[in-house]
């Protein structure tokens, strides 16, 4: 029986309480996620017992989006090893399952030297603690990243003001609050009036999940074709751009879903600010710039969600991120505060 199919699914609460929850919780010995892959036409918790699971889960994009990456990363040692399973094959297996994110490499070093100072008696309980501890300072960080973005859009004369985003970095790409969209959140609950161009995102068209959160919180938007963005910014409605990272190099310059590149471009050409938003764990000091991001190569299927889109057999590329300079980026909004590209090097780690 396939994986998906042993996956004990249970439903969630109506919509308006989504956002109130996590996307990744305890449950006993096992953990609980918001099953990504069946919005924004089904909500459902998908249970993970297993290591595999937790593997899987990364890999099919159950969940996505880097902090919440690294955080089912964590969780997935915890129950590798209530398996019995060994810390590094626990690591490399959970390790192989997207290459581009680094927050999942940063949680699971984190979960290794916790586990490795650990006495065996109780490296099932530090586990615990410490993927636990992974997901509260995910929701922490988030909710300051929130706090520090808002005066972008409180600076702003226009209101509505128009915000343009791409990809999904709100909290379903979290354990919660989200990363783009935090400063957003926090405005519309300060009583700023904001409107959010959201890009649909092809190829997986993860702007249906941004339009589907905002649609839960109250928040004005409109969902775009991908294409249509630069025209927005030619024709001065947009005032600001925000989008997450899931990988930023030292020097600044930073990888996220592919088509923010261009974005960048966009906003540069027409004098719209542009801004990253992302935790400092998405930070890689260790990578010296964007040519050193590994750029993560998906399926083709992922066109036409398994269906057949190209002429007899055309060939597909489909990179799943690019990678925009640091010159392009006007900040970079952390939980410590906003950032210019080329001054990381300040942040404390």
């Amino acid at each position: 029986m396939p994986l998906r199919q042993r996956q004990e699914v249970q439903a969630l609460p109506r919509p308006a309480e989504l956002n109130d929850l996590r996307t990744i919780c305890e449950d006993g010995g096992a953990v609980l996620i918001l099953d990504q892959t069946r919005l924004p036409n089904e909500t459902a918790f998908v249970r993970l017992t297993t290591l595999d699971e937790a593997a899987h889960a990364i890999r099919g994009m159950q969940v996505r989006g880097a902090p919440l990456i690294g955080a089912t990363a964590a969780y997935g040692i915890a129950l590798a090893l209530a398996q019995g399973i060994p810390l590094e094959r626990a690591i490399d297996t959970l390790a192989a399952t997207r290459p581009t994110a680094i927050n999942l490499r940063w949680a699971l070093e984190r979960m290794r030297r916790a586990l490795q100072e650990s006495a065996p008696v109780v490296r099932q309980a530090v586990a615990w603690q410490e993927a636990r501890a992974i997901a509260n300072e995910d929701e922490e960080a988030n909710a300051a990243i929130g706090r520090h973005g808002l005066p972008l859009l409180q600076a702003s004369r226009n209101r509505p003001v128009q915000a343009m985003t791409h990809c999904n970095a709100g909290w379903l790409a979290t354990v919660a609050h989200g990363t783009a969209i935090a400063p957003i959140y926090a405005a519309h609950g300060a009583g700023i009036d904001v409107h959010v161009w959201v890009s649909e995102t092809r190829p997986r068209n993860q702007g249906l999940l941004t339009a589907w959160e905002l649609a839960q919180a109250g928040v004005a938007h409109t969902l775009i074709a991908d294409n249509a963005a630069g025209l927005l910014m030619m024709q001065g409605r947009v005032d600001l751009v925000i989008v997450g990272a899931d990988r930023i190099a030292a020097n600044g310059d930073t990888a996220n879903k592919v088509g923010t590149y261009l974005k960048a471009l966009a906003a540069r050409a027409h004098g719209v600010p542009f801004y990253v938003a992302a935790p400092v764990s998405t930070i890689d000091f260790a990578c010296p710039d964007g040519a050193a991001i590994p750029i993560e190569e998906r399926d083709a299927a992922e066109f036409g969600h398994g269906a057949k889109v190209s002429p007899g057999g055309t060939p597909i590329a489909n990179p799943a991120f690019d990678v925009t300079p640091a010159q392009l980026i006007s900040g970079i909004i952390t939980e410590q505060g906003i950032f210019s590209a080329n001054s990381l090097a300040a942040i404390e780690r």
